[in-house]
């Protein structure tokens, strides 16, 4: 049986660099690859791959943030591509964890591969688990999301707390922020004001709207299958069909 392995970098050369390492070994058979963290998780939750090779410093969502997005109870087994230094390497080492620093060569490269063959052989899946947790406590300390944002608006500057947000929309090149009857510009992409806000508080419903949860009161099903999500404020938003699965789960979770 072939062991599934994807491949995490957001470095083109270094994804070719790990599939042409692997390519002489008919024991793999590499599902694909990735070049951030959202992809990643979602394609470790469609396919399950037996390894990972992650590197950890990507932006906007690392190595760990990648991690922390999958369920615990079914890890792959990773193998981490990373420039750290060697003081941080030493967690690695500590867990039992292997890495790959950059710059790797072949030696290197199979005898990190050696190593998660005889893990996944082994399937000492809840051991692994349980080290992989311990390296990101160590190593890893939790995320800092923002908690205010400057706004400039009619000649003054003033800073607003995230959690009075009720809902982001894209406009052009800036997003508006509302807040109650007021709203505000600031020059910043989706993507980036994204990966800035606590997940746990805000999510994303369509590719131009971030919707504070919170403000949530109800979720209108439409007759294109398509759904309705209406404020406490009777604002009404669309929920895209690219964003739906994870709302539901969230919406429903908490019913």
């Amino acid at each position: 049986m072939k062991i599934r392995t994807l491949i995490v970098d957001d470095e083109p050369l270094a994804r070719e660099r790990v599939k042409r390492f692997l390519k002489d070994d008919r024991e793999f058979e590499i599902l694909g690859e990735c070049g951030n963290g959202d992809d990643a998780i979602k394609a470790i939750r469609e396919n399950q791959p037996d390894l990972v090779f992650l590197d950890i410093q990507m932006p906007e969502k690392n190595g760990f943030d990648v991690i922390r997005g999958l369920d615990s109870r079914s890890l792959p087994n990773i193998i981490f591509v990373t420039a750290y230094d060697q003081y941080a390497l030493q967690a690695f080492d500590v867990h039992a964890l292997d890495y790959l620093l950059k710059p790797f060569n072949r030696e290197r490269f199979h005898q990190a591969v050696r190593r998660a063959k005889e893990q996944i052989e082994s399937r000492r899946r809840g051991e692994l688990d349980e080290r992989l947790a311990s390296l990101i406590s160590s190593i890893a300390p939790d995320k800092k999301y923002l908690e205010r944002l400057v706004v400039k608006s009619v000649g003054r500057v003033f800073f607003l707390k995230t959690n009075e947000i009720d809902w982001i929309e894209a406009s052009g090149n800036y997003l508006k922020l509302h807040v109650g009857r007021d709203s505000h510009m600031i020059r910043e992409t989706m993507n980036s004001i994204e990966a800035k806000l606590d997940p746990s508080l805000f999510m994303r419903i369509h590719r131009s709207t971030i919707v504070n949860i919170d403000r949530i009161k109800e979720l209108h099903p439409m007759f294109s299958g398509d759904y309705s999500v209406i404020l406490r404020d009777g604002s009404e938003l669309a929920l895209s069909r690219n964003y739906r699965e994870r709302f539901l789960e969230l919406f429903e979770g908490s019913s």
